[in-house]
């Protein structure tokens, strides 16, 4: 399949009742497998609810990730995708979306430059199996390259945190009150 460029319309994709997709471009009936391929693919579509309208790609795309977690080497812990749970109606949810999609995009960014820099290696007396393992043997070093990425991520969200909370007494500071004395009274009270 192309790849799809910024000038391509979006594919429209049918979900029926009975749980089929419909491709409208291909005038075809697919599989969540024939979905997987359009990602890989970087093709840009859109499923939609045949009936109603409604738009299900989260949904499709959910589905996906679930079939490729239950086969194979799942990508996610269940340590991982129990702090992801515990995310859903916290204060901190756009955040961590944001956040968890942007270290995503630093990733893909970091992928692509080295899929650049490894063109030219490919040659008939270092074929593909010999990347591959040659790749497999960096994976200790991309790995300690990530988490040191993770680590200066996670002490400048601390640096944020702190400056944000000293802002934010600057400026509760102002008020003509004080919550722990009106606290420490009542107790007083009592």
């Amino acid at each position: 399949m192309a790849k799809a460029t910024e000038t391509d319309t979006v594919r429209t994709i049918k979900k029926y009742p009975n749980r089929r997709l419909y491709d409208t471009q291909t005038s075809t009936y697919i599989t969540l497998q024939d979905v997987r391929q359009l990602v890989l693919d970087n093709v840009r579509f859109q499923v939609l609810d045949a009936k109603s309208g409604e738009e299900l790609t989260r949904s499709i795309l959910l589905q996906i990730i679930l079939e490729a977690e239950s086969g194979g080497v799942p990508m996610f812990s269940s340590n991982m995708l129990a702090h992801i749970i515990r995310f859903y109606g916290h204060a901190m949810q756009g955040v961590m979306g944001s956040y968890l999609e942007k270290n995503m995009q630093a990733f893909v960014d970091i992928q692509d430059k080295l899929a650049e820099q490894s063109k030219g290696v490919y040659t008939p007396q270092f074929g593909a199996e010999a990347w591959s393992q040659f790749m497999n043997i960096q994976a200790p070093l991309l790995n300690n390259m990530m988490n040191n990425y993770v680590e200066q991520s996670k002490n400048m969200f601390v640096q944020m945190q702190e400056q944000m909370q000293n802002q934010t007494s600057n400026i509760f500071g102002a008020f003509p009150f004080n919550p722990a004395a009106d606290n420490d009274k009542d107790k007083e009270d009592k």
